[in-house]
């Protein structure tokens, strides 16, 4: 009898430790994984500046030789400075959408002053926002992949069970605005 206590005893202190340990990996992974969303949007954040500290420069170049477009660039100054108060990945998504629209309309207007597209300042700053813009698509594309596996992790079973114990919820998605597929009108 004693025996039999002594096994019953003995594989429920495993199974409690088994679960502990589970436990404490399952709360480890969450920690890495919302500390790598912090992380990637951090970045997103990151060259998110960087254009927003181009776009002035490319602004003043095209001024100088389009001065009769004020409306382009105020929009763009607007939506700059909505981006740069954007708290949350949505509103930086809405303003991103935005400030995206504004700079095609701003670059449209330079196609139409051939010498602005020859001047060698313009070129730079252009093949900068480009490059900028490219980087901003490969971070929010690694914060994405960062909240799926989190978002998979914490819905999936049996993290699904400690997560909602350990206070670990849903993070979002940086996603592109409904009208971002479209074109934007640019009207002379």
């Amino acid at each position: 009898m004693k025996r039999g206590l002594l096994a019953v005893g003995g594989i429920f202190l495993i199974v409690v430790l088994m679960g502990s340990c589970s436990g404490v990996g399952r709360y480890n992974g969450f920690v890495t994984a919302n500390e790598q969303i912090d992380s990637s949007w951090a970045q997103v954040e990151n060259v998110l500046q960087r254009r927003s500290d181009l776009i002035p420069n490319l602004v003043a170049t095209v001024q100088g030789f389009a001065e009769q477009e004020r409306d382009i660039f105020t929009q763009v100054a607007e939506a700059r400075s909505r981006l740069s108060g954007a708290a949350t990945p949505a509103e930086a998504a809405n303003a991103n959408a935005g400030l995206t629209s504004a700079l095609g309309r701003l670059l449209a207007i330079a196609e139409n002053y051939p010498q602005l597209r020859s001047n060698e300042n313009f070129i730079r700053l252009q093949d900068e926002l480009a490059g900028t813009e490219n980087r901003i698509a490969v971070e929010r594309q690694r914060y994405n992949d960062a909240v799926r596996v989190y978002r998979t992790d914490i819905r999936r079973f049996p993290g699904n069970l400690f997560a909602g114990v350990f206070g670990f919820g849903d993070r979002e998605y940086f996603e592109a605005d409904e009208g971002a597929a479209e074109v934007p009108e640019v009207a002379f």
